[in-house]
């Protein structure tokens, strides 16, 4: 009963959806202080608003844009898949993807917390397969109706362990995609300390290793969000980052990547998200490029 009222809710437009979670967002950035002062942190150490009046600025459409994502995942789980993929009203790049097809290569595709990554893997597994690494949340009622949004089209879902990394390799030799999230935190001896706007962050190394064992090809892909509740552009670029290297020099090159693509869209980027963290077990950073 409850997944059919949802389901009914997912049907209003998305241009409500957008602006219950503006308001919804910047309702939440106003009354927590300690979620207001992770988001001020983390945006003033990225140095992108050059002086206050633009920082305050990109701070509230951060705020909004934060409530914004939260609130698409309804529609974008629960409507029609056919409905879903009609939110997208273009994208770029896709020439990219043809060109590692064509030449017989797995991709990588790199979807960072910007912007609708939701919407990405879908519209990618509606025309290729793709293997999705996703970490299943605490709540199972959740991962139930996260499973039943995720896993449509030719998409198939692998938890963040020793057996969903053997299925991105299976993947990737057989030629097909997968989808990674590269700034997430990573967990105690899966990553390397390397600045992220000019701080250390635990960088998962699993890009890079998947890449050296496989050949793949890296593309950074992300839905970036239209105004009004109008849809979303679908990004494919090529990663402009070298991961042939050591794992602390592919690590490097890998953030000094998501940093330029950020700077393109910084409002919409998951500046909440706790990119600093200390995962347990690991050793503090003592220097880091």
């Amino acid at each position: 009963m409850t997944l059919f009222l949802l389901r009914l809710l997912a049907r209003l437009p998305l241009r409500l959806w957008h602006i219950l979670g503006a308001f919804g967002g910047w309702l939440v950035y106003r009354s927590d202080k300690r979620y207001a002062a992770k988001i001020q942190q983390n945006l003033a150490q990225s140095g992108i608003a050059t002086d206050d009046t633009a920082y305050q600025a990109l701070l509230r459409q951060t705020a909004q844009e934060i409530g914004k994502g939260g609130a698409e995942l309804l529609p974008i789980w629960l409507r029609p898949y056919d409905q879903v993929l009609g939110l997208v009203k273009e994208c770029r790049g896709w020439e990219h993807v043809e060109a590692a097809v064509g030449a017989g290569k797995g991709i990588l595709a790199m979807t960072p917390h910007l912007g609708c990554f939701e919407i990405v893997s879908l519209y990618y597994a509606a025309r290729r397969p793709m293997t999705v690494m996703y970490r299943p949340p605490r709540q199972q009622w959740v991962e139930g109706v996260m499973r039943a949004g995720r896993a449509r089209g030719q998409i198939t879902l692998a938890t963040t362990d020793v057996k969903g990394v053997r299925a991105l390799l299976t993947a990737l030799k057989k030629g097909e995609a997968v989808g990674v999230l590269p700034d997430q935190v990573a967990s105690k001896g899966e990553g390397v300390w390397a600045n992220f706007f000019g701080r250390p962050a635990y960088t998962p190394t699993l890009v890079a290793r998947l890449h050296q064992s496989t050949g793949a090809v890296p593309l950074l892909m992300f839905g970036e969000r239209l105004p009004h509740g109008q849809g979303y552009i679908v990004h494919i670029e090529p990663l402009q980052a070298d991961l042939s290297g050591d794992k602390q020099l592919a690590s490097i090159a890998l953030n000094a990547a998501l940093e330029q693509l950020i700077r393109k869209f910084p409002a919409q980027y998951l500046w909440s998200y706790n990119r600093y963290k200390r995962p347990g077990g690991v050793e503090p950073p003592e220097t880091a490029l």
